[in-house]
């Protein structure tokens, strides 16, 4: 199958996984080109779970990473899913620019 993303999300993580054994455990199915944990390590915020993105550098490591679904990782199943990148949009601001007013500031 080919995918056009490049990006995957992980769920149901362990709220004790850092974002080193993650980058481990993906960097086993393909080069990394970035990856964030959320919240990250340093939150001081209590969680009951975290999510992952992994940004791979070729697209077929999407598909690969999915095989990882409902493996236990530290405690917990985790579910890998694609996730579609977002591509800022050039013409978005003149959009914004160019539209009519909300309706509580017309005169």
């Amino acid at each position: 199958m080919n995918y056009t993303t490049k990006v995957v999300q992980v769920t149901n993580v362990s709220p004790s996984t850092t974002s080193e054994q993650m980058r481990t455990l993906f960097g086993f199915l393909g080069t990394i080109e970035e990856l964030k944990l959320f919240p990250p390590d340093d939150s001081p915020m209590p969680v009951t779970s975290r999510v992952c993105f992994v940004k791979f550098q070729e697209p077929e490591s999407v598909g690969v990473s999915q095989h990882l679904t409902n493996t236990v990782f530290v405690d917990r199943a985790l579910i890998v899913v694609p996730f579609a990148e977002v591509k800022k949009a050039k013409a978005a601001p003149s959009l914004m620019a160019e539209s009519d007013p909300l309706p509580a500031n017309r005169g």
